[in-house]
């Protein structure tokens, strides 16, 4: 049994809003960089508390991670990704054993 998976709920939710949390606030780390270097971002995040029962769309889902609509966050934090970026996304990803 992982031990993840005995914390109490409570405890976990705690975790994952202060994660959450401290990445609207680490806008100098762009999604690019998250994903090249840990295979995830913040969008993955949406997309995982949809896969684990949120009632919310994609657009949703992503404005209550980035704490704004997506695209406004866009807007505001999101450079163009370079080349060298776009590689280590797809070389973290494949590290990822075909998940997100």
């Amino acid at each position: 049994m992982d031990t993840l998976d005995t914390l109490d709920d409570k405890v976990a939710a705690e975790a994952f809003r202060r994660l959450v949390r401290h990445l609207r606030k680490r806008h100098d780390a762009e999604n690019i960089e998250l994903m090249g270097l840990a295979g995830f971002c913040r969008n993955c995040l949406a997309d995982w508390i949809v896969d684990a029962g949120a009632p919310l769309d994609k657009a949703g889902a992503r404005e209550a991670i980035h704490g704004m609509p997506a695209g406004e966050w866009k807007a505001k934090f999101q450079s163009e990704a370079t080349p060298e970026q776009l590689a280590r996304m797809g070389a973290s990803l494949k590290l990822n054993g075909g998940t997100h």
